[in-house]
């Protein structure tokens, strides 16, 4: 009844299009109900491409699998899950762990059984209409990049490759072609940076770390990456920020996974926040459920759906990352920064949303885009082109709910960046201040042990879950947990080694600041604060700089009833929108408030003599600071 009041050429999308639902398949992806789903998702392709869907329509995007559910109500319920589902299966023949950038990658013709997923859409966008339909701009809007040839001009080799390493709709190939217009054909970006741009490298070529990738991304654990010299006598400013990487909802995804969507309009360039629960002051009321924040941002606050308790602000929780990072701009063009302090959870909701494993030499599509269209595309301009953010990995970066996503694509851009640093997991940098006659020791380190825990519990909070970890799950190859089963372990003997190295860097260093970067926020050391205090008291640690928690919390020594680090200064920076904040964000209701915002950075002025720390709302205004001196 649907299909005799579309088009003929659309009846012949719904046709093409229910090739890959035939019910002879019987491994097909978990979250598909085969042929219903499979009938709601071409006709929805098919509404969309004929430019007949309404721009509030929840239909949004081609084959995704909870846009085409049938409810609202199944719909927003299938997001919710979906977004946090990793690890899924896909069917036998697509090999849901492989890369999408794997050297040595056995390539194939379209005709070979394992694309037989990919082969009727890719055989109609090459010789079917498709790359005329006037959705074709949209859908191959990566085709440049992927491929180096328009999709005017490609062949149907070239459209294989597209859909091997960022399928449109989600019918991937499951091998690259054997031949293509601009080989390597096993390659997703034909116009890859063969390294990093760094003066350094040009200068030193052979300063290891900074310049060769290695061999897995455990290898630079602990070591020194070459040291920053900032010239002249200006006043001097770091930043520091955390949490502030937003959903990549124009992702194609690979290995079957589901588009990074959450509300009706997250189908867009750029980063779009994701939306969490939120709680009163000590966690115990739930005042906004995740479906109800969901509708908030579905309705944009504007529904008997959102209540009050949610707190929604238009204008703010919808767009956080874009509001501070425009903040940070318009600061930094003022002050000209020398560095970045970034603590970590840099994409949600899993990170770079593929499985670990890529060679460390390389950067997959899925890294590229998230990376372009998350950070590059959003911190830029006077005071931060070419400035070194120093980065470590959040829990959510590592997987969320699992440990095996691209956490090693992380660590991997560092070599195809000029201002990405993030060498290893825990490692250290030296700045000095030659002018001025002072210097400082970064000391940035992995403590996603604590949320690490064992498989059966917590299944929302626990890397280590056997809930969302997909059955067989490693990352062992590279150095990473090698199973579910030992992910605890892992986590506890990564944190271990730090401990160790962390005392005994700090009581070589000379520098004038000692400085310590990391995830979990201000004391959440595994000895209530206990490990902490013994760094400052003992080894001199002079500032502790950490995020997780989702607002803007400055710890001074004089905050006793919190703060028991024996006179250490901390601040959380966990309020940089890439996830929506514990509270909100309006600054006439602060009784769930744990610090002085909800949304932010720091800013962080330095001199020999002391530290001036002061904490930048979203709309650019200070709301607190204080000053450190050297311990």
């Amino acid at each position: 009844r649907v299909g005799s009041k579309l088009p003929h050429a659309s009846l012949f999308t719904i046709i093409t299009c229910l090739q890959a639902f035939r019910p002879r398949r019987t491994n097909v992806m978990s979250f598909f109900r085969p042929l219903s789903i499979g009938v709601a998702a071409c006709v929805a392709a098919s509404v969309i491409s004929s430019g007949s869907a309404r721009v509030e329509d929840p239909l949004l995007t081609a084959d995704d699998e909870c846009q085409a559910a049938g409810s609202d109500t199944e719909r927003e319920q299938c997001a919710v899950s979906a977004l946090q589902r990793r690890g899924l299966k896909v069917h036998a023949e697509a090999e849901a762990a492989r890369s999408n950038v794997t050297e040595g990658e056995v390539c194939a013709t379209l005709d070979d059984l394992r694309n037989s997923n990919c082969k009727s859409v890719v055989n109609w966008v090459a010789f079917g209409g498709g790359k005329n339909d006037p959705q074709a701009n949209k859908w191959f809007k990566d085709m440049v990049t992927i491929t180096g040839v328009d999709y005017h001009q490609a062949g149907r080799e070239d459209f294989q490759r597209l859909y091997y390493c960022a399928p449109p709709g989600g019918k991937a190939c499951a091998t690259p072609p054997c031949t293509c217009s601009k080989p390597p054909c096993d390659v997703c970006l034909a116009g890859q940076k063969p390294a990093s741009s760094r003066k350094i490298c040009t200068d030193n070529p052979d300063s290891a770390i900074a310049c060769k990738p290695p061999i897995n991304p455990m290898a630079y654990k602990g070591m020194e990456w070459p040291t920053i010299i900032i010239e002249g006598t200006k006043e001097q400013h770091i930043f520091a920020i955390g949490d502030w990487g937003g959903m990549d909802g124009s992702l194609n995804p690979i290995e079957g996974r589901p588009h990074i969507i959450a509300y009706n309009w997250g189908a867009r360039a750029g980063p779009s926040v994701f939306p969490r629960t939120r709680w009163d002051m000590h966690h115990k009321v739930e005042l906004c459920s995740h479906k109800q924040f969901i509708e908030c941002f579905n309705s944009h606050g504007d529904s008997s759906e959102c209540p009050d308790s949610c707190g929604y602000v238009a204008g703010v929780d919808d767009q956080p990352q874009q509001l501070v990072a425009s903040a940070m701009a318009e600061r930094a063009a003022l002050m000209d920064p020398g560095l970045i302090l970034n603590v970590g959870d840099n994409f949600y909701w899993g990170g770079i949303e593929k499985t670990c494993g890529t060679p460390m030499g390389e950067i997959s599509f899925t890294a590229h885009h998230q990376f372009d269209q998350i950070y590059e595309q959003v911190y830029k301009g006077p005071g931060l082109d070419g400035k070194p953010w120093f980065s470590v990995l959040g829990n959510h970066d590592w997987g969320g709910r699992q440990f095996n996503n691209g956490w090693d694509q992380q660590i991997a851009y560092t070599w195809v960046s000029d201002r990405w640093v993030m060498p290893a997991p825990y490692y250290m940098a030296r700045v000095e201040y030659v002018d001025q006659g002072f210097s400082v020791d970064l000391f940035m380190a992995d403590t996603n042990f604590n949320d690490a825990k064992e498989s059966s519990e917590d299944s929302e909070h626990n890397i280590c879950g056997s809930a969302h970890n997909p059955p067989g799950a490693t990352c062992g190859v590279i150095g990473g947990p090698m199973s579910i089963e030992t992910c605890v372990a892992y986590f506890q003997q990564l944190w271990s080694e730090q401990k160790v190295w962390l005392q005994k860097k700090l009581s070589e260093s000379k520098a004038t600041w000692q400085i310590l970067v990391t995830h979990f926020p201000c004391g959440e050391d595994g000895e209530n604060q206990a490990f902490y205090r013994k760094l400052h008291q003992q080894y001199g640690l002079d500032l502790l700089v950490t995020g997780h928690r989702h607002d803007q919390e400055l710890w001074t020594p004089s905050m006793t009833y919190k703060n028991f680090m024996g006179g250490l200064t901390c601040f959380v920076t966990g309020g940089g929108g890439g996830i929506t904040s514990e509270a909100t964000p309006n600054p006439e209701d602060k009784k769930d408030w744990y610090g002085e915002g909800e949304y932010g950075f720091y800013d962080l002025t330095i001199t020999k003599a002391s530290i001036k720390i002061e904490s930048i709302n979203y709309d650019g205004k200070v709301l607190l600071d204080t000053i450190v001196y050297p311990k």
